[in-house]
């Protein structure tokens, strides 16, 4: 536990140090909210205000960008030298993907603060009860902790950083072809069944209608079986690929 605490210092250091790449993953998805907002909102028929519909969206994708950061990271490590110096004091693979899923969950949050200060600023008007707000915030903590260490696999799958940026592009689009930005029924039908079974659509569907106060039904319980089978497929995998990677 201590290394990966000391690890999540080192990994929030490195954030610091590459400002470029953290702000770039912070206002990626702020600028997209405001031109889907301002651009497009006033097109697509949603059923109640655009921007309050399409900011659970916002959240995920936020999520996909600081996650790609991750990867990059990880692989960066690798590629560096630092492992074996980790290695030579002891320190497991667990405690080193630990610390820099741990930083990315804290970026994260960052950024998900901004994208809601944003989100009220333009208009986000949510009327969730206190027990939503915590059961939002749980759904979403959930999804960022297992994208981050599914990232911080990938980082390891991946030869160079930039292929793991690469790798990590399928988890930013994943929120396009979901219910974010319009509804699924609006898709065309070949589409539909993907959209409608992807991890990201329980988790937006959950978020939108918690934060809304309306029913969620069992889509809260499907999207966290979705993060805790990523939690589980990243950390796992980040185990395994570890130690091929270093034996």
């Amino acid at each position: 536990m201590s290394d990966a605490l000391t690890l999540t210092g080192r990994g929030i250091r490195l954030s610091r140090r590459n400002v470029d790449a953290v702000i770039t993953s912070m206002m990626l998805p702020v600028m997209l909210m405001l031109i889907f907002v301002y651009f497009f909102g006033g097109a697509i028929d949603t059923g109640t205000e655009y921007v309050t519909y399409v900011v659970p969206g916002v959240l995920l994708l936020c999520a996909g960008f600081g996650a790609s950061t991750t990867a990059v990271t990880v692989s960066d490590d690798m590629k560096g030298g630092i492992i074996d110096r980790f290695r030579s004091l002891d320190i497991g693979g667990i405690p080193i993907l630990t610390g820099h899923a741990a930083a990315s969950t804290a970026r994260n949050l960052v950024s998900t603060a901004l994208v809601l200060g944003v989100a009220f600023a333009i208009g986000f008007r949510p009327s969730a009860t206190p027990a939503g707000w915590l059961a939002a915030a749980g759904v979403l903590l959930a999804f960022i902790v297992a994208i981050s260490w599914l990232s911080a696999a990938i980082g390891l799958l991946a030869k160079s950083p930039e292929a793991a940026g690469g790798f990590t592009f399928f988890m930013m689009f994943l929120p396009y072809p979901s219910s974010a930005f319009v509804p699924i029924d609006t898709m065309p039908n070949w589409l539909h069944g993907f959209a409608e079974h992807q991890p990201v659509t329980p988790v937006i569907e959950s978020l939108r209608g918690l934060l809304l106060d309306q029913p969620v039904g069992n889509t809260p319980w499907i999207a966290l079986a979705w993060c805790a089978g990523l939690l589980a497929l990243g950390t796992a995998g980040g185990s395994l690929l570890f130690r091929l990677r270093t034996r």
